[in-house]
């Protein structure tokens, strides 16, 4: 990078990062993939660990000897062969009770949430999500102009007390709980047993919906994740989830499991948005959980994201500052960093880019910006070495922060007024750690 001083990595990069409003993961990423930034931003499966050759012929096969139907359109409930298939990939965590009638293909999981917004949400609606929860999602629900409500967590998960609470505060108006409980995003928890059965039992007593999203659910580090709520209760749960992290996010194949009462509904929605999911992209999932070794797959992911998850909290664990805490995951792709008093996630965003490090700051997976305190980290993209990178360039721009907040005080401090009457007070957002 000769001729390119640090100042002028601030001044082009800050410029790129403030004022992040609708999005802070999209307004970050163009520039979290230039090659000089260690990226701990993303959720990016490591698709390297694919045997591309053996996919790459996969779909030239698929092209050369299905072309006239994989390349033609297809039916909006997805086709009858993947929808087979995903009720077998289902089977392995534990929902074994799947019809594929009861099946609709999506675009990716982000169409089964939307679609699900559109069959149930109208403006003003409340919806109740865990606080933090994925930022997609958020997008959705904003989108729909619902209320997110969240909320709390604790390193077991969703607090049941605290859902029955939000429930009361809603006066029993909210239309549903969305939850991801395994290997949550962003936080990295997994709700605990016990607690999964307390909250279909909270939810069942209110007559509140739940949407499960589990895309992380296989990518399990230490043995079996708990079955997933759909496993447990038929009535009143949703279950959505994608091939994005087990197979290829570019696909963008996902499902939603429906009660059987609405699935038509669904289905017209998603022939009213899309027409049909890729018959091409079906084609290729199809062929893939046939042909090819799938389940070994996904134990290579595994013992990749299991070693590069240990090399991150290693490095965290060696390199933050004092008063840094972060959550430990047990499987999927993050970790939930509360930073040390005083520290912004987002008014550091800048710097941190500067020093060609990227997070997503704690603010874009709350509905109201509160997190200011936390940031999410990816572990699943980057090798070990360049994980611990990032963490020592990271943990160099906190030090920073630290020692300029113990010369200017609270002039640096996350709501102190200026001169010019604004405030930037933030709620914190909860040590998960």
């Amino acid at each position: 990078m000769t001729g390119t001083t640090q100042d002028d990595y601030t001044d082009r990069y800050a410029r790129r990062v403030r004022g992040m409003t609708t999005s802070e993961i999209r307004a970050l990423f163009a520039v979290a993939s230039r090659p000089e930034v260690v990226s701990l931003a993303g959720g990016s499966p490591y698709i390297a660990a694919l045997p591309l050759d053996a996919v790459g012929e996969m779909l030239g096969d698929l092209a050369a000897q299905q072309g006239a139907t994989s390349l033609q359109y297809g039916i909006g409930q997805g086709t009858v062969e993947l929808r087979e298939r995903i009720c077998e990939v289902m089977t392995h965590s534990g929902i074994v009770n799947a019809s594929p009638d009861d099946v609709v293909v999506t675009v990716g999981g982000q169409q089964a949430l939307d679609l699900l917004a559109r069959l149930f949400l109208d403006p003003g609606d409340v919806v109740l999500a865990e606080g933090p929860t994925y930022v997609g999602a958020l997008g959705v629900f904003q989108a729909a102009q619902a209320q997110v409500r969240h909320v709390a967590m604790d390193a077991d998960g969703l607090i049941p007390a605290a859902l029955e609470e939000a429930i009361a505060r809603t006066g029993g108006r909210a239309k549903f709980l969305y939850t991801i409980p395994t290997f949550q995003n962003p936080a990295g928890v997994t709700l605990s047993e016990d607690r999964r059965e307390q909250i279909l039992d909270i939810c069942e007593r209110a007559g509140l919906l739940v949407i499960e999203d589990d895309p992380y659910g296989m990518l399990s580090f230490e043995g079996d994740a708990p079955l997933p709520l759909r496993a447990r209760r038929r009535e009143g749960v949703f279950y959505c989830s994608t091939f994005s992290k087990t197979f290829a996010p570019g696909l963008r194949v996902g499902w939603i499991l429906a009660p059987h009462a609405v699935r038509e509904k669904l289905v017209m929605m998603s022939e009213a948005n899309v027409l049909c999911p890729s018959a091409f992209a079906q084609g290729a999932v199809t062929r893939y959980l046939s042909t090819m070794p799938w389940q070994q797959q996904i134990k290579v992911y595994r013992e990749i994201y299991r070693e590069r998850r240990d090399a991150l909290l290693e490095a965290l664990d060696d390199l933050m500052p004092a008063g840094t805490t972060w959550t430990r995951p047990s499987g999927g792709l993050f970790v939930w960093a509360t930073l040390p008093d005083g520290l912004d996630s987002k008014a550091m965003m800048p710097r941190a880019i500067a020093a060609r490090v990227a997070y997503v700051p704690g603010t874009g997976f709350y509905a109201d910006g509160t997190g200011r305190s936390n940031m999410r980290l990816n572990f699943s993209f980057s090798s070990p070495e360049r994980l611990r990178e990032g963490v020592r360039r990271l943990s160099g721009v906190m030090e920073q922060e630290l020692a300029m907040r113990a010369v200017f005080g609270s002039a640096l401090q996350p709501g102190h007024r200026s001169r010019r009457g604004s405030a930037a007070a933030d709620a914190p957002g909860p040590d998960l750690a």
